[in-house]
């Protein structure tokens, strides 16, 4: 994190993901509660069966390929792109990648080392193109602009304020774009009915305990979603040299999303 990333953590620590000109209504809808992905305590097969449910979904809804063909896209001017995707948690976007260009590399990261050890045992384990590594988005181990493009999709929003400014002056660091994609926040009164909601959603579900948790991570998901204002904030803290471009989001079923691209004007990404 820069120095600039720094003095500003205070004010950073405290901005609510809506952003500081956030309403009422909207900072009274945020939560410090964790998703179960989160949590220390949560057992590892919990956390492995949302995430291979969140596969499942994203597979059927072809968002692990709609998401690739963004990053590909905003690497279309290089030939043999070299990326790194943090929090991959099953890998899928990083293995659309690989399908979609003959000669992209990938190095397919998490913090969580189950599921690392996952991706690394499986098929993309053993692909020519691909390298697995446990990796904290805050203090990646590479050398300033190692990859061409750094992506983190639908998981920005598990990171702090301050911890999320951390992660976009990393990766603006060992890469030349920071593609992220994630939920968008929703309006105040979306959030207000998706409050009024939990209970009944929950008592449906009551059966399958299952979907329980998946369902309480969506509804954390959304509570702690980031405004296009708060991504700003946040990227002006990571480094006043950072520059934030949102691209248009694809149109498509499941919940909208928010595409923004970080980028340092300085071409030599000093710190």
């Amino acid at each position: 994190m820069t120095d600039d990333a720094q003095q500003s953590g205070p004010s950073i620590a405290t901005m609510p993901r809506g952003g500081h000109q956030a309403s009422w209504l909207d900072r009274r809808l945020q939560t410090d509660e964790l998703e179960y992905l989160d949590r220390d305590d949560a057992p590892d097969e919990v956390k492995q069966n949302i995430i291979g449910m969140l596969d499942r979904l994203g597979a059927r809804m072809n968002l692990h390929e709609q998401n690739a063909r963004i990053a590909l896209d905003v690497v279309s001017d290089i030939p043999d792109p070299r990326i790194l995707e943090l929090g991959a948690g099953h890998g899928k976007l990083s293995g659309k990648i690989l399908d979609l260009h003959s000669s992209a590399t990938v190095t397919i990261s998490d913090l969580d080392p189950t599921s690392v050890n996952a991706i690394a045992t499986g098929e993309l384990g053993n692909h020519p193109r691909a390298r697995t590594q446990r990796i904290d988005a805050t203090a990646i181990d590479a050398a300033d602009d190692s990859y061409d493009l750094v992506v983190f999709a639908q998981a920005f929003h598990h990171l702090p304020p301050t911890t999320a400014a951390r992660a976009i002056a990393e990766a603006t660091r060992v890469g030349s774009r920071f593609l992220v994609i994630d939920l968008q926040r929703l309006p105040s009164w979306a959030l207000l009915a998706f409050s009024v909601l939990r209970q009944p959603l929950r008592l449906a579900v009551l059966p399958s305990a299952s979907l329980r948790p998946l369902l309480h991570d969506g509804y954390i998901s959304a509570l702690r979603a980031y405004s296009r204002t708060a991504l700003e904030t946040l990227a002006d803290a990571a480094g006043p040299a950072i520059r934030t471009r949102f691209l248009p989001s694809p149109p498509g079923p499941g919940p909208r999303s928010f595409t923004a691209v970080f980028s340092r004007q300085d071409p030599s990404h000093s710190q």
